[in-house]
């Protein structure tokens, strides 16, 4: 291997999340401090399938203020190498035309797996790719050990509780206001509860919390009722609620018809910005609200898109250069085929046989730990009805219930085998009568 130019091709799968452009720093001062090329590609995978050699040579000095930006210099895109042979032949035949011999991606679980298939392709082809994968989301769902986040999480999670504060504050200046914020969060609630944690919204729903595979649609318009009424009782008549919008995957199928048109991205999930989700959790929750006379308006609003490409805050810059220091002497000790971490403030890699999901093959997600004292911690300080409010006759009387009617209604919400109780149009017109 004497005389053979060592080349680092730099991926960016997926969406982009705050700090991609430090770890881009990151691998590009320590490869180019060893002799070795380092090469941009541009727009994700979507190009070397295509067989275009669309790239940018970085050097240093090129890169010296990159990991103080948002956004990612590379581009990115969400296309999939591994759903045709073609395009993964593509691919492995594009990056060994242009010299290179290591790649480092940088992205979620997808792009995690499609790491891990090229450089498998490659030595199915008789060539030699070694890979690195640097963990990206702001979903925070990569199975990272409890308690270190993926980078970019941390920054996302700021803005967030910003914006938050904000709403919450014109919530309570404008009064009988709710705003139901629906979180970015493909499948599961790490961001959405780190918001609501932090800015105290008065409800935080994830997905996490339902020990059900699927729940009705309903499920969550009571949740989301139970929480209006139990603030207006305590005097504000105004509100923030975050729903994670992994909640989506929960509701049963037949409940599929209210939220629109399903449309699904490359990696076959759902594209939850193409579902107006707000808007029917909304509709829902003021025919509830109407019923027993509780006044106001409610304002849906999704909070993700603005999260990806602020600026970093101080711990992601930092914590993204680490992470593109550690890929790059992980690759230079000649290994291959991981997922690199920081743990205890060392780089620690991960295989990507250890972290696959044995039933689907792809990387396994990280949930919330419902269990945790952290996530106790949040529920405790959320305005939302518990178990133990079924014997409240004040809170059955502002639902303008009996005791029994009121109990028998809810008890469901503590009941993981309940269903939703159906409610007769002759209940329906009670409740219309007495509002």
């Amino acid at each position: 291997m004497i005389g053979i130019k060592k080349v680092i091709a730099i991926v960016c799968g997926g969406g982009p999340a705050p700090g991609i452009n430090s770890v881009i720093s990151g691998i590009t001062n320590e490869a180019t401090r060893h002799g070795w090329d380092v090469l941009g590609i541009y727009d994700g995978f979507s190009r070397l399938a295509r067989g275009e050699k669309n790239y940018v040579r970085l050097e240093p000095k090129d890169i010296s203020h990159i990991h103080m930006a948002g956004g990612c210099i590379l581009k990115m895109s969400r296309f999939n190498p591994t759903k045709k042979e073609s395009d993964l032949r593509t691919v492995v035949e594009t990056l060994t035309e242009l010299g290179v011999t290591h790649l480092v991606t940088i992205g979620g679980d997808d792009t995690a797996y499609s790491s891990a298939a090229v450089s498998e392709e490659a030595r199915k082809m008789g060539r030699t790719i070694n890979v690195v994968h640097v963990p990206k989301t702001i979903d925070n769902d990569l199975p990272l050990p409890e308690g270190i986040p993926t980078f970019g999480f941390e920054t996302a999670r700021a803005f967030a509780t910003t914006e938050i504060e904000n709403l919450m504050e014109d919530a309570r200046t404008t009064n009988n206001r709710w705003y139901f914020t629906i979180a970015m969060g493909r499948t599961a609630g790490h961001l959405a509860l780190g918001m609501g944690r932090s800015a105290g919204a008065a409800i935080t729903i994830i997905p996490e919390e339902f020990p059900q595979e699927k729940i009705p649609l309903q499920q969550l318009v009571d949740i989301l009722t139970g929480s209006i009424v139990k603030r207006y009782l305590t005097g504000k008549n105004y509100g923030v609620a975050v729903i994670a919008e992994g909640v989506i995957e929960k509701i049963i199928p037949e409940d599929f018809k209210k939220l629109g048109e399903v449309v699904t991205d490359e990696h076959g999930h759902i594209r939850y910005s193409e579902l107006d989700f707000g808007e029917i959790l909304k509709q829902a929750v003021l025919a509830e609200t109407k019923k027993i006379g509780i006044k106001l308006s409610i304002i849906d609003k999704e909070i993700g898109y603005e999260l990806r490409c602020t600026a970093p805050i101080p711990y992601d810059i930092d914590y993204a250069r680490s992470l593109g220091y550690a890929a790059v002497r992980f690759l230079m000790s000649g290994d291959s085929g991981a997922l690199i971490s920081i743990q205890n403030n060392e780089a620690v890699p991960m295989r990507f046989e250890d972290i696959k999901d044995p039933a689907t093959g792809k990387t396994r997600v990280r949930k919330v730990n419902i269990k945790s004292v952290q996530y106790r911690i949040a529920r405790g300080s959320m305005m939302r009805m518990e178990k133990e409010d079924l014997e409240d006759p004040g809170l059955a009387n502002a639902f303008r219930m009996t005791p029994e009617e009121f109990k028998a209604r809810y008890a469901y919400l503590f009941d993981e085998h309940a269903k939703a109780p159906e409610e007769p149009k002759a209940d329906a017109a009670k409740g219309d009568k007495k509002a």
